[in-house]
Parts: C-alpha cells; structure tokens; sequence
C-alpha cells in the first residue's frame, strides 16, 4: 500500500517517477517559473491478488481535503481489501456501495464540512479482467487497447466539473453526484492511464487528446513515456501539477465479441 498527498512533498521543479508493483507513479508539482509554490495533488494505491485500487485526488484551496479522503480510505484499507479478495462476479456489481459508504459516513462527512477546500477524486479498481472506476469532480482515466483505439474508443470516464469532496461536498447534496462504470478488458494488452488535469491543461496542450498521450507508449516502457510527458510539460512551463498511475494488465482468455464474428 502507497499513499501521498502533495503537502507531505510538493515536486515543485521536480520530476518523480517509480515503479510500485505492476503500477508507474508519476509526480510534478509544476513551475515556479509559471507561479507556482504548493501541490494539492493526492493519490493511493493497494494491490492484491489480481487486483489493483487506485485513488487519484486534485484538491484546491488547500491539500487538506485530499488528506481527508487518503485517511477514509487507509481506515478503510481491510474492508477493502477483504472485498477485493472475492471473486470480480461477487464484488464489483456491489462494490460502488463500498465506496459509497466510505465517502457518505457520517463521521468523513463532518470532517469535510470543516476543512478548507475540496477535491475531485477518482477510484479505478482492476479486478481479474474487469475494470470499476468511480469519479467525482474533473480527474482523467482512460483505458489503450489496439482495438478500441481503432475505434475511437480511449476515455473510461467524462470529466465533470462543479463537483468535489469537502468544503464544498456532493454528498451533502440531497441528490450526490457522481458517475461509475464496470468494463470488460479486451483480449490482449490493456493499459490503464489516470491523471490530474496538469497534464491536459498544459500550456501548448501537448496531450489535450487521448491519442497524443497513448502514442507516447508505443515501443516505449512505461516508466519512460511517463517520464517524457512530464519532461514535456516542464518545458512548456506548466503551472499545474500533475500526477500520473498507469499500468498494464494482459488479459489471455476469451472476451466478449459480436455473434457474427
């Protein structure tokens, strides 16, 4: 288990890149030459048996929001875990009610009314050849295959703005809002990409498009194209941090196709 948030370790003027198990962690803070002197970035990651958790968090105001939600879900840690453990038939049809619960409990929910700002926050779960992700707020996560790629197909999630956990919460709204899905992983190598929106906000907009960032993996380890989006970004003199989790999954077995295949 992992977890940072940017007021532990800014990365201003710094690029950080690691492998954590099967998953690439990358982190800048942004440009001090551009304005900036403080991350608000957070993340968190666990890992089982054939299964990955990611928290991917973009506060403002202040970090302090997204110390908030990393805290809930480490309280969390063994629920979660316990979940994950059982078969993906079992647990991701009812797992948004896991996550639900952690982000509705009463308890969380009093803590956020006190603390100064808020956060987007997105959950991307991996389990067996499924993929889970639930999102609040304006984070990004898509998912690379060849053959939705042919398709036109990159993004798991649409980025939603006006919405965050905190100061300002969705769910002390009478109706929260948020969105999540389940999908099927395809027959071959899959790759998962998170990221705040310092990568996609970048002056020069050099990977506004999902294409731009899944081409930087083409005949490239992860570590390295991660490592190069971040380099770029700097040299653009981006303001904004960002933080990147990506990796890749290799599904063997059969996956759904059309009946006339």
């Amino acid at each position: 288990m992992f977890s940072w948030v940017g007021s532990e370790a800014a990365y201003v003027d710094t690029i950080d890149v690691r492998q954590m198990g099967p998953i690439v962690l990358g982190r800048f803070g942004g440009c001090s030459r551009a304005g900036q002197s403080k991350n608000e970035d957070g993340c968190l990651v666990m890992t089982g048996t054939d299964w990955e958790l990611t928290v991917l968090l973009d506060a403002h105001n202040t970090a302090e929001s997204a110390e908030l939600v990393v805290d809930q879900f480490l309280r969390y840690q063994s629920r979660l875990h316990d979940e994950l453990e059982q078969a993906a038939e079992s647990v991701l049809p009812t797992f948004e009610h896991v996550i639900l619960e952690l982000l509705t409990e009463d308890t969380f929910r009093a803590r956020c009314e006190t603390c100064q700002g808020e956060t987007a926050c997105l959950v991307v779960v991996r389990k067996g050849n499924y993929v889970f992700w639930l999102s609040v707020g304006d984070c990004i996560a898509h998912l690379f295959h060849p053959e939705l790629g042919r398709l036109g197909q990159h993004s798991l999630n649409q980025r939603q703005f006006f919405e965050w956990i905190g100061q300002v919460n969705t769910f002390a709204l009478p109706v929260p809002c948020y969105t999540r899905g389940i999908r099927e992983l395809r027959h071959g190598k899959n790759r998962l990409f998170l990221t705040t929106d310092g990568l996609v906000e970048c002056p020069g907009e050099p990977f506004s498009e999902a294409t731009d960032i899944g081409r930087m993996f083409t005949d490239t380890e992860a570590q390295d194209a991660v490592r190069n989006m971040l380099n770029s970004i700097e040299h653009h003199a981006v303001r904004d941090s960002t933080t990147i989790l990506t990796w890749s999954i290799d599904v063997a077995g059969d996956v759904t196709q059309p009946s006339n295949a």
